[in-house]
């Protein structure tokens, strides 16, 4: 008598499947490390320069020659300075690196977090309501998508910075980074309100919000525990791929003389004063240059591939 081998089988919820095609994604993984390595890296800086003796501010005329460049190849890189020193000032490179990072990744998560919690929130509560709520909402996005942003960021720098600096915001670089925070907030959240929005209108006529409709519930409670718990995977891909859109943004702002100023730590100001250089020492534009590139790059792939794992029509041949 032939026996019968019995196999259990398991049903896996849209979480657990989305997690397993992560998982197994290779260029995910990586790029989730690199994404860990800079947070680490930003978060622990002030210990990391204390270790080894370094500072973001600290002046090194010894490490310049007569014309004011860096002494030795690439750029005076040495035991001393890790990735050399900058021309003109001699401060060094590495601990201004990752003192830059800490500015770039707090200008975009803070931009990320508001730019999402009221994209969220709006585009929601519009493709619920729809009707009159909608229209204002829809016309007041084409308004704001109308207005060239970039263009009316880099106006507006001034005045607005001294406005916040009027209501109390400290001078300097506080108030230009409070101000990139709002500006970016201001223009981002009606990409994530148009998304969300439009999750929602397919997602409103669901029998799981008829039957909380029909149960008595209210609108707050039909938006906030029926409709937002399940529009997690848009908002993730949303979140994962806005996140290094911010970072560029404020590194070009500070590029351009509209962000920070000297002498904070930031990779658009590093970049700004290295084109003054990036003949006599092209190792001063190559190295935050290549730091912002890779970031940039960890989050998007990341960001493609959440994208990917989420869709569930993903091929689940690797899930066999």
């Amino acid at each position: 008598m032939t026996g019968v081998v019995t196999m259990e089988v398991t049903g896996r919820s849209p979480k657990q499947l989305a997690w397993q095609r992560l998982r197994t994604n290779k260029t995910a993984l990586v790029s989730f490390a690199v994404i860990v390595f800079y947070l680490v890296v930003a978060l622990l800086a002030p210990v990391i320069c204390s270790v080894l003796g370094i500072s973001p501010y600290r002046l090194d005329g010894a490490a310049l020659n007569d014309y004011g460049l860096p002494k030795g190849s690439f750029g005076g890189i040495s035991g001393e300075h890790w990735l050399g020193v900058e021309p003109g000032t001699g401060r060094d490179i590495f601990a201004r690196l990752i003192y830059g990072a800490r500015v770039s990744l707090f200008v975009g998560i803070v931009a990320t977090a508001l730019t999402t919690a009221i994209g969220v929130v709006i585009g929601v509560f519009a493709g619920y309501k729809r009707g009159l709520a909608d229209s204002i909402v829809g016309r007041v996005m084409d308004l704001t998508l109308a207005f060239p942003s970039f263009l009316l960021i880099i106006a507006l720098t001034r005045p607005f910075t001294q406005r916040l600096e009027a209501l109390g915001v400290p001078e300097g670089n506080p108030a230009r980074i409070t101000y990139i925070i709002l500006v970016l907030a201001t223009f981002g959240w009606v990409y994530v309100a148009r998304v969300v929005r439009g999750q929602t209108l397919s997602m409103r006529e669901r029998e799981f919000v008829e039957a909380a409709r029909a149960s008595g519930a209210t609108t707050r409670r039909i938006i906030f525990g029926e409709l937002l718990p399940n529009l997690w995977a848009p908002v993730i891909v949303i979140v994962s791929l806005s996140l290094p859109g911010y970072v560029a943004t404020e590194s070009t702002l500070s590029f351009l003389g509209l962000g920070l100023m000297q002498p904070a730590a930031s990779w658009g100001v590093m970049l700004g004063d290295s084109v003054r250089y990036y003949r006599a020492d092209p190792t001063y534009l190559f190295i935050p240059g290549v730091a912002l590139i890779i970031l940039v790059m960890a989050f998007n792939l990341l960001g493609d591939a959440v994208r990917d794992a989420l869709d569930p029509k993903a091929d689940r041949q690797n899930l066999l």
